[in-house]
C-alpha cells in the first residue's frame, strides 16, 4: 500500500507566482489538494503574528540576558517596544517589511486565499443567494406564462476562470 504525501497532491507555489495561477493548479489537482492546502493555511503565521512574536521574544530574551550579562542589553526591549508602538499607530513596521520579504503574508492575503479555496471546493454552494429569494410577483407571472422554464445544465467553467471569479469575490 502506498501513501500519497501532501507534496504529491498539493502543488507548491513558486516565489512570485500569481495566486490566481497557483489556485488554478490546485483546482486541477482536485478536492483533496484543496482540503490539504486549507489545512496548511490554518497553520500559517501572518506577518502581524510573526512581528508580535518576534518582538515578544526579543523583549524576554534581552531582559534575561541583561540580568545575567550586561545592563546594556536592556536597550533591546526598548527597541522592541518602539516597534510595537509604531505598529500600533501605523499598522506597518520595519519588522513587518522584513517578514514580508521572508515570505510571510498579511492576514488579508491569507484570508483571500482561504475564501477562494472554499469557494472552489463548493462550501458556499448551499447558501442562498439573492437569486434564490422567492419573488411572489415572478411566480404569479410564471403561472400565467405556462409554468417554469427548465434550465439546462450550465457548462463547466475552466479552472482559471473559476479562480479569477473566486479571487475577485474574496478580495478585501
Amino acid at each position: 500500500m502506498t501513501t500519497t504525501s501532501t507534496s504529491q497532491l498539493q502543488p507548491s507555489r513558486g516565489r512570485g507566482e500569481p495566486l490566481e495561477n497557483y489556485l488554478a493548479r490546485l483546482a486541477e489537482a482536485g478536492p483533496q489538494a484543496i482540503c490539504e492546502r486549507l489545512e496548511a493555511i490554518d497553520q500559517e503565521w501572518s506577518i502581524g503574528r510573526a512581528t508580535k512574536a518576534a518582538a515578544g521574544l526579543l523583549v524576554l530574551g534581552s531582559l534575561g540576558a541583561s540580568a545575567t550579562r550586561s545592563r546594556l542589553l536592556a536597550a533591546i526591549p526598548f527597541v522592541a517596544g518602539c516597534c510595537l508602538t509604531q505598529y500600533l499607530f501605523s499598522h506597518k513596521s520595519w519588522l513587518e517589511h522584513l517578514f514580508h520579504e521572508c515570505g510571510f503574508r498579511t492576514r488579508a492575503e491569507i484570508e483571500q486565499e482561504r475564501l477562494a479555496l472554499r469557494a472552489l471546493r463548493g462550501d458556499f454552494r448551499s447558501l442562498p443567494t439573492v437569486h434564490d429569494i422567492e419573488d411572489p410577483e415572478a411566480i404569479a407571472r410564471m403561472v400565467g406564462e405556462g409554468g417554469p422554464a427548465v434550465e439546462t445544465d450550465k457548462p463547466k467553467v475552466p479552472a482559471q476562470e473559476a479562480v479569477k471569479e473566486a479571487l475577485q469575490a474574496a478580495h478585501p
